[in-house]
């Protein structure tokens, strides 16, 4: 219709170009959208923890909600101690859910109940002492004021550790950040993005990274009975705020010289790009880490960790970057010279400099599970079995290959001891899903680290898909480890897990 009734009044050049402008318009207003917004939290928070006949300690908790329906969020996180005692590298995860509702005006309830497992203290002994047998449980109850941007929140909390003395009741500082992310159906991965989506998730997405380190901590003078170099599997998810600007968190844990080691970090770094295939990168953590500080005298689980690296883009997605930093307890004497490779994926959305191929839906997998080791043994003699939560997430390289990243801790002891946890990559195989189909048989073979040291796990199952989004999983694996002084561990495994599945707008 514009068209026909501008032929007399524009000359031919500029009627034809307002002719493609408001047929492309057209076109993208009338395609099809396979975008969903999801709201989710991030939630930050703070408690000094009584620890009867001994000193306190204080916790930062980090964790990440999903939505699922107005008010209530469940999502998973972490605990590590920062400033006060001496308990550098206790560690706990749980999984939760979370409540808010509005009250008046900007003030809200807020409400929430988890349970995980976990553990440590200032020596192996005592870690059976503080935490027990690694489960625990926590309940809280507060207000907090909504300032728009983040959610400032007081309450007060019980956390009780099973068979363990911390058993407390304490004031809790709060801080929740809302956030929206944009997902498509899982079944899109691979496909096209229509370019109405592209310009979408460009806006309300940007870039973002995840990256698979082995980094090597060369201990400078340690005071610590433990005098290795301490070698990390660390796991790195960052998200650009800025073009060249971003914040990340981490999740490390020792694969040798240090197994049971463990860290978790959160800062800012910065890019600078030096020709198409190469880019630096600086970045500063802050966080909490070590075993116990009879080992590695990180004192109260202080970490500071500057680091700078150097990436080489191997394909336009994947890249692989050398990095040095020094790791310090300021706290403690613990003082680290550090270098290590590591592997990065990227994952862009928009039209950017750094996004120049056509745009498609990058399917991921993301489970929750419930894991029982049994048969388990170590050292030749049957050891009682283990109850274990985990976290794995799933990377689709094409249809039927796929790559896992798997972390799970215990809640029950294993050898009398709490905080046994695995964390594992490698390669995985599925089957082929038609419309209609529901189930998929799938199986994987990772290696990684255990508490004993490296670690190689094997596993199968049949996964049944509930709907586009969601899916059980049921599957049986065993796994091989072996200690440096050469004691073996194995173990079957049996795991019911739930999936949350789907994909997202990259370039």
């Amino acid at each position: 219709m514009l068209c026909t009734q501008s032929r007399r009044a524009i000359i031919p050049s500029a009627r034809l170009a307002l002719c493609f402008a408001a047929s492309s318009a057209l076109a993208h207003t009338s395609e099809p959208s396979s975008l969903r917004a999801n709201e989710a939290l991030l939630t930050l928070e703070y408690q000094t923890i009584k620890v009867p006949g001994d000193r306190p300690i204080d916790l930062m908790g980090f964790h990440l909600y999903h939505k699922v329906f107005d008010g209530a969020y469940l999502g998973a996180g972490f605990y590590a101690p920062l400033f006060k005692g001496e308990y550098g590298g206790f560690v706990a995860a749980d999984l939760g859910a979370h409540v808010r509702r509005r009250l008046a005006g900007p003030v809200w309830g807020i409400a929430g109940l988890s349970a995980g497992g976990g553990g440590g203290g200032r020596s192996v002994e005592h870690s059976k002492l503080l935490s027990g047998s690694g489960g625990f449980a926590k309940g809280y109850v507060g207000l907090g004021y909504d300032f728009g941007s983040f959610t400032l929140g007081a309450t007060v909390s019980k956390l009780k550790f099973r068979k363990a003395i911390i058993d407390s009741t304490q004031a809790n500082l709060l801080i929740e950040v809302p956030y929206s992310y944009l997902t498509g159906p899982f079944s899109d991965h691979g496909r096209p993005l229509p370019p109405a989506d592209d310009s979408r998730a460009g806006q309300q997405m940007g870039e973002n990274m995840l990256t698979l380190a082995l980094d090597n901590y060369l201990q400078l003078d340690p005071r610590g009975t433990n005098k290795d170099t301490i070698r990390i599997a660390d796991l790195q998810y960052a998200h650009f705020f800025a073009p060249d600007t971003y914040w990340f968190a981490a999740l490390g844990m020792g694969v040798h010289g240090m197994p049971l080691y463990n860290q978790l970090l959160g800062g800012l770094g910065r890019r600078l790009r030096l020709t198409p295939d190469i880019t630096l990168y600086g970045q500063l953590g802050l966080g909490s880490g070590g075993y116990s500080p009879e080992q590695i005298d990180t004192s109260s689980g202080l970490l500071v960790y500057p680091k700078l690296s150097a990436e080489y883009a191997l394909t336009r997605d994947l890249g692989l970057a050398f990095s040095l930093g020094y790791m310090a307890a300021p706290k403690g004497s613990s003082r680290n010279q550090t270098y290590g490779l590591s592997l990065t994926h990227h994952l862009r959305s928009g039209q950017t400099a750094d996004a120049a191929g056509p745009p498609s839906y990058r399917g991921l997998r993301f489970s929750v599970f419930q894991q029982t080791g049994y048969h388990l043994r170590y050292r030749d003699i049957d050891r009682s079995s283990l109850q274990m939560v985990g976290l794995q997430l799933d990377l689709p390289i094409g249809q039927r290959w796929y790559l896992p990243l798997q972390a799970s801790g215990a809640y029950t002891a294993y050898l009398g001891y709490p905080g046994y946890a695995e964390i594992l990559g490698g390669i995985g195989l599925q089957s082929g899903v038609l419309p209609g189909e529901r189930l998929q048989a799938y199986g994987q073979l990772m290696g990684g680290a255990n508490v004993h040291g490296k670690a190689v796990k094997a596993s199968a199952g049949l996964r049944y898909i509930l709907n586009e989004r969601m899916a059980f999983n049921l599957s049986v694996g065993h796994i091989v480890a072996r200690s440096a002084s050469g004691g073996r561990f194995s173990a079957d495994n049996l795991a019911l897990g739930l999936d949350y599945r789907f994909s997202i707008p990259t370039r």
